[in-house]
């Protein structure tokens, strides 16, 4: 799957979340949308990454920006995993893999040593027209929140 660039077109989509909603990219222009996707709901790294997520939204919102969590998980699961951890932002279910793969975040990775296709974890931000403003793929769960930060300048006391 080829990967999204700085200044791509964001493709947009619309997916049910774990209230009962759903989430449209494109409802979120005009403002700083960061979009992540990881493999899997209550998992040690996928529950690291979003708790880190969430101890960081009161930052990233002061500085202008949503985040939007984006996994294979079923709304059930997805649910589930809100309550468990408390979380505080949109996460959204793409089952059929669709957005995933639109955004180069599904595809060939290495698991345990071996190759397996699934969900390349990854972070996309876009901008408030729409585009790419800054495209990481095979992240780190463990450290990969604050990272970000310091590459938007974004302080995590703001």
């Amino acid at each position: 799957m080829p990967r999204l660039a700085p200044g791509d077109l964001a493709p947009d989509f619309t997916l049910p979340t774990a209230d009962g909603g759903s989430v449209t990219l494109s409802d979120l222009r005009g403002r700083e949308v960061i979009v992540y996707f990881y493999p899997a709901a209550m998992t040690p790294g996928c529950t690291k990454e979003a708790c880190d997520f969430r101890d960081s939204l009161a930052s990233l919102q002061g500085a202008g920006y949503e985040v939007v969590g984006v996994s294979p998980d079923g709304v059930d699961r997805l649910a589930a995993f809100v309550e468990a951890e408390q979380l505080t932002f949109p996460l959204a279910s793409d089952t059929d893999h669709s957005v995933l793969e639109a955004w180069g975040a599904w595809g060939e990775r290495t698991l345990y040593g071996k190759k397996v296709v699934g969900v390349i974890r990854s972070t996309v931000v876009v901008d408030p027209e729409g585009r790419v403003r800054l495209a990481q793929y095979n992240v780190r769960a463990t450290g990969h929140v604050a990272k970000l930060r310091r590459d938007l300048g974004v302080d995590a006391a703001a």
